[in-house]
């Protein structure tokens, strides 16, 4: 098979990381007998510096002239540092989720074996965790009317939902629930806020249309204590933007890394992958970086976007086998022998 993959490398530790699972993805390409042709194009404080937006039209236009996209992250601390900064790199993901359709953001949530001991949870409260976030992507606060009033002393941001967005994300999640164990949770905030009540009624509107799926609904500082307390007895669960930004950070601890957590976000057309971690900008250059969220979100493309379920196994497979081996960046090394970013990378890609 043929694949046009767009390259969104984006700022800090991306084009490193990304360098790694296109090194990977070669080589279960070249494995399986496919062909990758690769569209590099500028996102973040890139293509702030280059052309002044941090989502081109150009960069844009190369998305949709491709099968999948890869994203590495965006970000870099002179413009957090500056709160008068007319434009972000971060206003670059939020125009690409929202121009490409991005609705659905899926973040899985699992445990390596050889990892179990690593976590800041204790082993027997997170062993057997395998949950998935499906957050809504492209609503709520993040979009609203925000502003200022009374001579800059007063600050809103508005939460804002249709029926129709919820319904899309909460189709999905329904979905996903049935691939699993019939099993989905709807996280809100329904006692204090409507747009929380819109969420909660509209899925329990939908459960007669999924008979075989027990819903159940938790408001979320609940989940958001019990993330901690008992992770494994969660397994599909659906949220709003907001929400599911804080929860899912708060989720992937539970691995023992950020590193090593792959997301996807989906729309009704095209589907783009990416390391739930950020850019990361004090490793730039550092070849410290732990490529291995990154790679495996190469293997949830192949999965996903591809339909190629072995490809991607072989991915997870690869990574699982180093991690058992000790074939690991800084951050997992523990006091043991640290590799670098492209010594992972070709450890990986050589397993495959």
């Amino acid at each position: 098979m043929k694949f046009n993959i767009a390259v969104l490398a984006g700022d800090g530790i991306g084009p490193e990381v990304m360098e790694q699972a296109q090194k990977v993805s070669e080589a279960v390409a070249q494995k399986f007998g496919h062909e990758i042709t690769w569209k590099p194009a500028l996102t973040g404080a890139a293509a702030i510096d280059a052309v002044g937006e941090p989502y081109p039209d150009s960069t844009h236009q190369v998305c949709l002239a491709s099968d999948a996209v890869l994203f590495g992250a965006i970000g870099l601390p002179r413009f957090d540092n500056d709160p008068s900064a007319k434009v972000r790199p971060e206003n670059g993901l939020l125009q690409m989720r929202k121009q490409l359709g991005l609705f659905a953001n899926l973040r899985p949530t699992f445990t390596f074996p050889s990892l179990l001991d690593k976590s800041p949870l204790k082993k027997e409260r997170i062993e057997g965790t395998d949950l998935v976030f499906l957050r809504e992507l492209t609503g709520g606060i993040y979009f609203g009317e925000k502003g200022r009033r009374d001579g800059g002393e007063t600050a809103f941001d508005n939460c804002v939902y249709t029926r129709m967005e919820v319904q899309r994300l909460a189709k999905k999640g329904f979905e996903l629930a049935m691939t699993r164990s019939n099993r989905l949770c709807c996280v809100d905030k329904a006692n204090v806020m409507e747009t929380s009540r819109l969420w909660r009624e509209t899925v329990q509107a939908m459960e007669k249309d999924y008979p075989e799926v027990t819903v159940s609904y938790e408001l979320v500082d609940a989940v958001a204590m019990r993330l901690v307390q008992w992770p494994n007895t969660y397994d599909v669960l659906i949220t709003e933007n907001l929400f599911g930004d804080i929860l899912t950070d708060e989720a992937s601890v539970i691995s023992g890394s950020m590193g090593l957590m792959p997301s996807a976000s989906m729309g009704s057309d095209i589907a783009l992958f990416e390391p739930i971690h950020g850019s990361y900008p004090q490793a730039t250059g550092l070849n410290i970086a732990n490529p291995m969220a990154m790679v495996l979100s190469a293997a949830m493309m192949f999965e996903i976007a591809f339909n190629l379920p072995e490809e991607g196994k072989v991915i997870r497979d690869a990574v699982n086998k180093a991690l058992a081996e000790g074939i690991v960046t800084e951050d997992l090394a523990d006091g043991g022998k640290a590799y670098g970013t492209k010594e992972v990378g070709d450890w990986l890609a050589a397993n495959i």
